[in-house]
């Protein structure tokens, strides 16, 4: 459980990223924070891992505040991977880097072999095992960085702009992943730009704007409120767009992925014969 009480947070600068922020995100849930640059996701986001402590309010993971445990404690809890995966890389080979958490752990030789093979093969890095994380393009990095986070099994993941430089097989196994985790009860929170990947996963949605939340609810009811969408300068997802243009055919529209779009279609289809 991850509850946001009223927090504000202000960057040494005078800058004001957050101001009374109020969310609750509960064991097991997927939640894409959404929104502009500058909105204050990433900010957001980094308070549950402690990175950040809130000028004012408070943020509880499982039930105790971030600013009386240090960051080392909550990382154990709380997986975190970085929009630049250079921020969190640093050891001589992708093997290496998948297994440093691993060591902090305390985990055995056995079970680091073990969860570091799994977390390579999972993300399509075993041909890297050797190879410096810092030869590999940007989305091979964002995928070792994922790897190195993933590999310790934490209950809490934050994804922050995960699908930048993957490609559409990528992005399929990582929603794929994604639905995994939720389904052994993980906490999964994204920030992304990427309607169509949220689209996609169909999570539940919070945009923001401004340092605030404007709006937080099922991804195909936030997504397709073109008011909503329009006050977080989000583009809507194509298959809602194409939903919306229909409207005169009287189909549904709250549709924003191709899944959901086949199943009306193929209904009507029957419906007319």
């Amino acid at each position: 459980m991850i509850e946001a009480r009223n927090i504000h947070f202000t960057y040494p600068n005078g800058v004001e990223a957050l101001s009374g922020v109020s969310v609750e995100v509960k064991t097991g849930e997927f939640m894409a924070i959404m929104g502009q640059n500058g909105a204050g996701k990433t900010t957001l986001v980094k308070h549950i891992n402690g990175l950040l402590k809130p000028t004012k309010g408070e943020v509880l993971v499982n039930g105790t505040s971030t600013k009386k445990v240090s960051v080392a404690k909550l990382s154990r809890e709380v997986g975190f991977v970085f929009q630049n995966p250079d921020h969190q890389l640093f050891c001589e080979t992708v093997e290496e880097e998948v297994a440093f958490a691993l060591r902090n752990f305390n985990f055995s030789k056995q079970l680091i072999k073990k969860r570091v093979t799994w977390a390579l093969n999972l993300l399509s890095l075993t041909q890297y095992r050797q190879t410096s994380p810092f030869m590999l393009s940007g989305g091979e990095r964002k995928r070792v960085a994922l790897a190195s986070v993933l590999a310790w099994n934490p209950d809490i993941v934050i994804l922050d702009e995960p699908t930048i430089g993957q490609d559409h097989q990528q992005k399929e196994k990582l929603r794929q992943f994604i639905v995994q985790l939720n389904t052994q009860g993980k906490t999964v929170i994204i920030v992304t730009h990427d309607v169509e990947f949220v689209a996609e996963c169909n999570p539940r949605v919070a945009l923001m704007v401004q340092g605030k939340i404007l709006a937080d609810g099922p991804a195909n009811k936030i997504l397709t409120n073109r008011d909503l969408v329009a006050q977080a300068s989000i583009v809507p997802p194509q298959i809602s767009q194409i939903f919306f243009e229909l409207s005169d055919q009287d189909l549904p529209q709250d549709i924003i992925n191709v899944y959901d779009a086949r199943d009306v279609i193929i209904k009507r289809l029957e419906a007319s014969t």
